[in-house]
């Protein structure tokens, strides 16, 4: 079997754990209370990543930025198969934070939420945030 990206075009890195460059991770980070991005200085885009040069919407200056942990969900879906190291069944939401943007997030338990269900972040599990229900 060939090693990624020899012998062959690739859009992808192969990443440090094959010798090549280190990919950096986009997964959203959680400080505390706030998850932490950036916001464009010009059209006030936010985003839920950090270390990105310029808006990628308006290709403006960008300023570090904390997000809201709550917000409402704008989808879900419940995985029915092994994904890396997680076992089915396990739920999945797009969170769109209250004061920022869209984020995945695991959910505490598997199962399909209506649009606009509140959800607040509560923490990570190996590297991804999880959100629970509230009330």
């Amino acid at each position: 079997m060939a090693e990624l990206g020899v012998g062959r075009p690739t859009k992808r890195r192969p990443g440090s754990a094959v010798g090549g460059l280190p990919v950096a991770d986009s997964r959203p980070v959680l400080d505390g209370d706030a998850v932490v991005g950036v916001r464009c200085t010009v059209c006030r885009y936010p985003v839920a990543q950090n270390g990105i040069p310029w808006c990628p919407s308006c290709y403006g200056a960008v300023e570090p930025a904390r997000f809201a942990t709550t917000g409402a969900a704008w989808t879900s879906t419940v995985v029915g198969i092994p994904v890396g190291d997680r076992r089915p069944p396990f739920g999945l939401a797009y969170l769109d934070l209250d004061d920022g943007p869209r984020v995945l997030v695991h959910l505490a338990s598997p199962e399909v939420l209506p649009i606009g269900a509140r959800l607040r972040i509560t923490g990570t599990d190996s590297g991804d945030l999880t959100a629970e229900v509230t009330a």
